[in-house]
């Protein structure tokens, strides 16, 4: 008897002519908690979409409780014991936590749904593992974090004893990861088997019995938690050692560049519209903002970016009223915007790198001269910056489609950072790139402060804030809830500030 309840050999995936997964192994024993890391695209995610159903192998072998399987589905994966948590969670906001859970599962009481008798099943685990959710509230009522435990709870009632949890700590507070974790040493001392994808390797340490790492769709190796470190599976990872905590310079802080004074805007739901933020920013200062997504970080970036209209309040940029500036105007008044999605307001993926770099320029000497551009002025742009940011392949005529994450969000940040000014506004500029890329970006924005800008740095990972920000304020409901020096933060107090509690030594501001 074999003592893993997973086992996938050899495992290979082709996407077209894309192959995302070359040589994956894995394997997986009762009553362990087994974290699969790797950089982004190194196929961990569809490895494990793999053992789900979601996607078919195109070679390689997987058993499951010993049981060789050809070919998976969902339904097959749910009889075999096997529950999926996905980064985005599969839930109906309209409807009820309880509804939600037994939702295509239905407990019949003659022609209608026995409510009493699912109330009292979920109310079992619930109780077992100290799951904490209220069944009588909609989705759209709950937290992140009690939202990931009614998925978690409804793979329970559907027989999972082996549960994948994706990138389940990106959306969470510190205080709802430390809740996760507490429920996941619940699951696997009732012998449940626990797979943990995720990037963030001090959390990788702390829950794990065994580690497994993927590298450009290839299986590296298997170690035991207590024979390695962050910084060996960091190695692994890349192939090289990682610097991501960067030493921050004292820097003399000048002036004011960004001002913000009692601004309000509209929001894509209630709790981020913008409701009388002030926030200044100095000349070689980075200061972070952290929040929960959705709690107005985004929101308020596109209003200092003249992406969406300010209702009230005023925005001043090194002394000058940008109030409701077009963007244009904003980028001409000395603001550079790395933003939050790459794809979308970043990149034209369907252009060349050379064209993404200079596509701000453009219309400027000595790229163009009316009509007429200047390539070769272009090309020796584009070739200069390639090779200062480290964007690789070094071919500027690449399509831009092509590229990773991190070298398609390199390309975002060297063409923002070139263009100088005054503030840069750097929003979530590591979410989605590999280690490598991280490292590289976060030393960059540190070179931006010692260089004498001020930098407005947005982003959801905490340990980035804490590591590159020289003041950090927090938003929760689309407020300051406070704010805090560098040296006085950490990710407790901060974690309490984006729950919306008061921060003591600040005179928080929300109530």
């Amino acid at each position: 008897m074999s003592d893993y309840v997973v086992e996938m050999k050899s495992i290979v995936k082709n996407f077209g002519t894309v192959q995302a997964v070359k040589n994956g192994n894995f394997t997986l024993k009762k009553g362990e908690i087994h974290s699969l890391i790797g950089e982004n695209g190194a196929g961990k995610s569809t490895m494990m979409k793999m053992l789900y159903g979601m996607y078919g192998f195109d070679a390689g072998e997987v058993k499951v409780k010993g049981e060789t399987l050809t070919h998976i589905t969902p339904k097959l994966a749910i009889e075999k014991g096997v529950g999926m948590v996905h980064q985005e969670f599969m839930l109906v906001n309209e409807l009820t936590v309880l509804e939600n859970i037994i939702l295509g599962f239905e407990p019949q009481k003659g022609m209608t749904i026995d409510f009493d008798a699912a109330r009292a099943n979920v109310q079992k685990y619930i109780d077992q593992y100290g799951m904490d959710i209220q069944m009588h509230k909609r989705i759209n009522q709950i937290s992140v974090g009690e939202a990931q435990r009614v998925e978690i709870i409804k793979i329970l009632t559907r027989g999972a004893d082996i549960i994948i949890l994706d990138e389940p700590t990106a959306v969470l507070t510190p205080q709802e990861s430390r809740r996760l974790f507490e429920i996941l040493g619940n699951l696997r001392r009732d012998g449940k088997s626990v797979v943990f994808i995720s990037h963030k390797l001090d959390e990788v340490m702390e829950i794990s019995d065994r580690i497994s790492v993927m590298r450009q769709g290839n299986y590296v190796g298997t170690v035991d938690k207590k024979a390695t470190s962050p910084k060996e599976l960091a190695k692994m990872m890349i192939g090289r050692e990682v610097f991501l905590n960067i030493e921050r310079k004292a820097t003399e802080v000048g002036d004011v560049v960004l001002k913000v004074e009692n601004l309000w805007t509209s929001g894509e739901k209630e709790i981020s519209k913008i409701r009388g933020v002030d926030l200044e920013v100095r000349a070689g200062e980075i200061v972070g903002v952290a929040g929960i997504d959705g709690n107005g970080q985004s929101e308020f970036i596109e209003a200092i970016t003249g992406l969406r209209k300010v209702e009230k309040g005023r925005i001043i940029l090194d002394g000058k009223d940008i109030t409701n500036f077009s963007p244009k105007k904003v980028r001409k008044s000395g603001l550079a915007h790395v933003p939050e999605d790459r794809n979308i307001r970043g990149l034209n993926r369907s252009m060349s790198i050379r064209d993404n770099l200079v596509a701000v320029q453009i219309d400027e000497a000595p790229f163009s001269k009316g009509i007429l551009l200047n390539d070769k002025a272009i090309m020796e742009y584009a070739n200069d910056l390639s090779e200062k940011f480290d964007i690789r392949p070094r071919k500027p005529e690449m399509i831009t489609q092509s590229l990773s994450g991190g070298n398609a969000q390199k390309i975002v940040v060297a063409r923002e950072v070139a263009i100088g000014g005054k503030l840069l506004v750097a929003s979530q500029p590591t979410r989605g790139v590999d280690i490598g890329a991280i490292e590289s970006i976060r030393s960059i924005l540190e070179k931006v402060k010692e260089q004498g800008l001020g930098v407005l740095l947005v982003s959801a990972d905490l340990e980035e804030l804490l590591s590159l920000s020289d003041r950090i304020v927090v938003m929760y409901e689309g407020r300051i809830s406070g704010r805090m020096d560098a040296a006085e933060a950490n990710e407790d107090n901060l974690g309490l500030l984006m729950m919306g509690g008061r921060n003591a030594s600040k005179g928080g501001e929300a109530s």
